[in-house]
């Protein structure tokens, strides 16, 4: 049977704007969400980007099997820190100029193009030395959407942004291939 694989963005998360956005932890219903995740088959590993929710996100996961979580930075969110947190309808026009326009900087924001290429890079860097079996890649839903649009041959777009907090795509990891899009955890 080929290796399978699943993108999983971090649920829910408390929102502070005294804390970088980086640094956030996961809601109580973000947890909730990800101990009902289900797994057709216990991974072989499970790698998460450095930011705080995306590593509470794959603890929670890894503990089910007790497995380790391993931290790669180039998983992590498109670096928007030039703005900071943004409430939601600002975010959410920020967002949507992020994949409208690929190669420019929305007000300071890393562009999309660039966001793309280091996530796709940390993804093939994983998987040199993924030793075999399933495979866990835990991290954020900008990063998640160019990643999967990368290994689709889909255009960088909105329309493919997951619909909601914590959601799964699926991937074969020989051939590389996506074989589900962007799914809410169960």
């Amino acid at each position: 049977m080929t290796a399978q694989g699943v993108f999983v963005s971090h649920p829910e998360v408390v929102i502070d704007p005294a804390v970088p956005v980086p640094r956030w932890h996961l809601a109580p219903e973000g947890i909730a969400k990800l101990r009902r995740q289900p797994f057709a088959a216990p991974p072989a590993a499970i790698w998460a980007s450095d930011e705080t929710k995306a590593i509470e996100s794959a603890g929670i996961l890894a503990a089910r099997f007790g497995l380790p979580v391993q931290v790669h930075p180039g998983l992590a969110e498109m670096d928007r820190s030039s703005t900071g947190y943004r409430p939601r309808p600002e975010f959410e026009a920020l967002a949507d100029a992020f994949f409208a326009r690929p190669e420019e900087s929305v007000e300071g924001w890393e562009r999309a193009v660039d966001a793309q290429r280091r996530v796709v890079a940390a993804a093939r860097e994983i998987l040199a030395g993924h030793a075999g079996g399933d495979l866990v890649l835990v991290g954020h839903g900008g990063t998640g959407t160019l990643l999967m649009c990368a290994w689709a041959g889909l255009p960088i777009a909105r329309a493919h942004d997951q619909p909601g907090a914590g959601c799964t795509w699926r991937f074969t990891l020989h051939p590389l291939r996506v074989t589900e899009p962007w799914r809410p955890i169960a």
